[in-house]
C-alpha cells in the first residue's frame, strides 16, 4: 500500500470519524480495507514513508496492537522534530496506551493461571485466557520506546502527571514481567507517588495492585 491508495473520506452529515493515529478529524480512508481512517496532514513528504508500515500492521494486527505501535512512535518523533507538539503528544500517548494495555493483559493472564478451573469457568468469554509472553525483541522495543517517551514527558515545559504516571506504570509492569523485581518496585513506587496527586485515583489503585504483586514475588524469592 502507498499513499495513492488513501482516498477522500465521504460520510453522511453527523457521522464524524477520528484519525486512528492522532485523534484529529479524519479526512482520508484506506482504499483497500476501508477500516482505518487518517488525518490528511499525516501524509506530507516527511511522514508518507511511514504509511505502509502503519497500514500493513493495522490491517494484520489492529490499530491498537504492539506491532503497530512502532509506526506510531516514529510518526510521533517526526512531528516532535517539526515542533507539532500536540500531534506528537497524542501519538506518544497512543503508544503508551498500547503497551500499557498489553502488559496489563499479560499480568492478568498470569493471575488467571493461578486460579482454579472452577474460577476460570466463570470468567467472561470475551476475556483472553492465553497470551504469548514477551520475546526479547518486544522487551527491547518496549524498554527503548517507553524510556524515550518518559524522558520527553519529564523534560516537557508543561508537566502532565497523569500521562507520566501511565508511562512509569507501563515500565514497572514491563520489569515485573521480565522478573527485574527491584526495578519494577522502584518504578511502581514512582508511578504510585505521581498518581496519588491526581484527582482520579483509578490509576493509583491499579498501581497499588501491581506493587502488591511485586512484593509477593520479592518475598517468595527471598
Amino acid at each position: 500500500m502507498n499513499v495513492q491508495q488513501l482516498v477522500p473520506l465521504a460520510l453522511p452529515r453527523g457521522r464524524p470519524l477520528s484519525c486512528e493515529l492522532c485523534g484529529g478529524p479524519a479526512q482520508l480512508r484506506c482504499g483497500a480495507c476501508r477500516v482505518t481512517y487518517y488525518w490528511k496532514a499525516k501524509f506530507d513528504t516527511d511522514t508518507a514513508y511511514l504509511t505502509p508500515w502503519i497500514y500493513f500492521a493495522s490491517c494484520a494486527f489492529g490499530t491498537h496492537d504492539i506491532s503497530t505501535s512502532g509506526g506510531y512512535f516514529h510518526m510521533a518523533n517526526v512531528f516532535f522534530r517539526q515542533n507539532k507538539m500536540d500531534i506528537a503528544d497524542s501519538l506518544y500517548t497512543e503508544v503508551t496506551d498500547i503497551w500499557h494495555a498489553h502488559f496489563s493483559r499479560l499480568i492478568r493472564v498470569q493471575s488467571q493461571t493461578l486460579t482454579s478451573p472452577a474460577e476460570i469457568n466463570i470468567l467472561s468469554e470475551e476475556e483472553e485466557i492465553s497470551e504469548e509472553p514477551l520475546n526479547e525483541a518486544q522487551q527491547a522495543e518496549a524498554s527503548q520506546v517507553l524510556n524515550a517517551i518518559l524522558d520527553i514527558k519529564e523534560q516537557a515545559p508543561k508537566q502532565q502527571p497523569a500521562k507520566t504516571a501511565s508511562v512509569v506504570h507501563a515500565l514497572a509492569m514491563l520489569h515485573y514481567l521480565i522478573l527485574d523485581l527491584p526495578k519494577a518496585h522502584e518504578l511502581g513506587m514512582k508511578a504510585f507517588l505521581i498518581a496519588k496527586q491526581l484527582p482520579n485515583q483509578d490509576a493509583s489503585e491499579a498501581i497499588h495492585s501491581l506493587l502488591k504483586l511485586i512484593k509477593s514475588k520479592l518475598c517468595y524469592t527471598k
